[in-house]
């Protein structure tokens, strides 16, 4: 009976397993699992109700260091359809305005505990507990040394071995980073991780106004070039600035190829240009006459916001805005569409939704395998692929576990021979790692 191991029991390592089942009936499959409990992550995305794909899937709304390699790859994802896949699991789904998919119960619980009843009714192992020490590989196969739950050390063989670890994202999760550097371990060359999709701490926050929510177009900017533009909405926090617009941009800052100074600009009117905010804003001080430099941002701004623009405009609280000067009002025109923080760094792999960097895309094949060792897997937020918020990383995780599961399965029952670890090519070390 050919077996295989799927390492991880998050999005990615459940849609392999259950990929493997299907395809592979008569296949022994087992999952280890470190934590209590499969799918932690799961669990929590999309605020707990799982947005599990989006219908605008492309490559270039996914963050690697290499987009050519990324192509062929979300290829196989796409054509794996994790989507149809679900629906005949029996997940009936809604999809919003925004082209996020949800399942229709707007509950993560009902996503896990449905590949929970499969992957039971398919007789897979689920073992929790299970933290992987060791993989090496022989003729004969895979061997992957664990502790388990109770803390003795065994050992499995398979014929094939599917790597979902994950990333560093989300540590209380039970993440670490120990996926990307088992790879490493295993020869592969490994990009740069850094936190992706996640806050940005700012060297000079507006601490004054924490909690504070503004719609903007927000711009990453590479001193004065700008590199990309989000809209939507804005939360400053005593760190810097938060939102799902600011965790796109977070996407960018990849260590050795992001910008060398990274600066956020924020256009709290991006629908009107400037020279007609300016005539905007000195209508209305008319409109406001007799009011404080506060209650002119009555109708236009939350006045605590608009406040700290007019500061950041040089202008002073004693300024009456009926007596300022076309000038006066062009520059706070000007600061009110870039509004400039500087001095950005991605927040900590605690608030981080997904892992930058990871696993090289070219060092799989069109099947997730690990070129130069034949029935070895790599899947999900290993590889270097995070994609943007929207249901774009799940779909990346449940899709590449399907291609590498189904992959896995043909390989297994095939009972094709491994070559021994020298046979690779020179690149490739004899995988294992030793914690």
């Amino acid at each position: 009976m050919p077996n295989i191991l799927i390492l991880g029991g998050g999005a990615a390592g459940l849609a392999a397993a259950l990929a493997a089942a299907q395809s592979a009936p008569a296949a022994q499959v087992i999952v280890l699992e470190r934590n209590p409990k499969p799918g932690k992550k799961l669990l929590a995305t999309g605020n707990g109700r799982c947005n599990l794909d989006n219908t605008g899937i492309a490559p270039e709304l996914y963050f690697t260091a290499d987009p050519a390699a990324l192509r062929p790859l979300l290829d196989a994802v796409n054509t794996a359809d994790p989507l149809r896949w679900f629906r005949a699991l029996g997940l009936y789904t809604r999809t919003d305005e925004a082209g996020r998919v949800y399942p229709y119960s707007n509950q993560a619980a009902d996503v896990l505990a449905l590949l929970e009843h499969h992957l039971a009714q398919h007789h897979v192992q689920l073992r929790t507990g299970c933290t992987v020490r060791t993989l090496s590989q022989s003729r004969s196969g895979y061997a992957v040394q664990f502790e388990t739950a109770e803390g003795s050390a065994e050992t499995l063989r398979a014929d094939a071995v599917i790597c979902a670890m994950g990333g560093e994202a989300g540590p209380q999760f039970g993440t670490d980073g120990f996926g990307t550097r088992f790879a490493a371990q295993c020869g592969g060359r490994v990009e740069p991780l850094y936190p992706c999709l996640t806050a940005l701490q700012c060297a000079k926050p507006r601490k004054a106004l924490a909690g504070i929510r503004a719609k903007a177009a927000a711009s990453l900017l590479d001193g004065a070039r700008v590199l990309a533009c989000e809209n939507g909405e804005v939360q400053f926090t005593d760190y810097g600035l938060s939102g799902i617009c600011i965790m796109q941009l977070s996407g960018l800052l990849a260590p050795g190829r992001g910008p060398k100074a990274p600066a956020v600009e924020l256009d709290l009117f991006p629908a009107v240009d400037e020279t007609a905010l300016a005539s905007l804003f000195a209508a209305h001080a008319a409109q406001t006459a007799g009011g404080s430099a506060a209650d002119f941002w009555l109708g236009l701004l939350n006045q605590k916001l608009g406040r700290t623009v007019w500061s950041a405009a040089g202008l002073q609280d004693s300024d009456a805005p009926a007596v300022l000067t076309a000038a006066q009002w062009q520059k706070l025109a000007h600061t009110a569409k870039h509004w400039r923080f500087e001095g950005l760094t991605p927040c900590s792999w605690k608030q981080a939704q997904t892992t930058g960097g990871g696993l090289a895309l070219r060092e799989v094949d069109q099947h997730f395998q690990f070129k130069g060792c034949p029935g070895l897997y790599f899947v999900g937020e290993t590889l270097d692929c995070a994609g943007s918020c929207g249901g774009f990383n799940l779909h990346w995780a449940f899709g590449s576990g399907l291609v590498a599961g189904r992959s896995a399965a043909g390989h297994a029952a095939a009972g094709r021979a491994l070559p021994k670890a020298s046979a690779p090519a020179k690149s490739r070390k004899k995988p294992h790692k030793q914690k």
